[in-house]
């Protein structure tokens, strides 16, 4: 029998350290197309990731590769992400980009953090 072995957990707190808003966005009001931001929806601090290789395969089926996976704490039931939510991660490298979220899912080894998986909108 092997001898139990604390495994501390893969993400803490003290990785959160990129500031994103969750925005929730409507048509412009008038003939021309487009999409305006309604509401702020949620802040928070968030770690940000690449696409790894476990979400390639998701990545693939919604059709892009440049997906991140955004974790943020878990507001315990005052929000949870969903595909109709944009995202604007607050950095000089993703600031111009706004990002939709394609999957949202609790991360199953801690339940303290939700795990994103968004995709840049063109």
């Amino acid at each position: 029998m092997q001898p139990y072995k604390y495994k501390p957990p893969r993400i803490n707190a003290g990785e959160l350290r990129t500031r994103v808003t969750f925005f929730e966005y409507g048509p412009n009001e008038g003939p021309f197309p487009g999409e305006k931001e309604i509401k702020i929806l949620f802040e928070t601090w968030a770690k940000i990731d690449e696409v790894w290789m476990k979400d390639i395969e998701i990545a693939k089926s919604n059709g892009t590769l440049s997906d991140l996976t955004i974790t943020i704490r878990d507001p315990k039931g005052s929000f949870f992400p969903t595909n109709a939510h944009y995202i604007q991660i607050h950095t000089q490298e993703y600031e111009h980009l706004r990002y939709n979220v394609k999957h949202a899912l609790p991360d199953i080894q801690n339940r303290d953090f939700i795990k994103v998986v968004s995709g840049v909108v063109s």
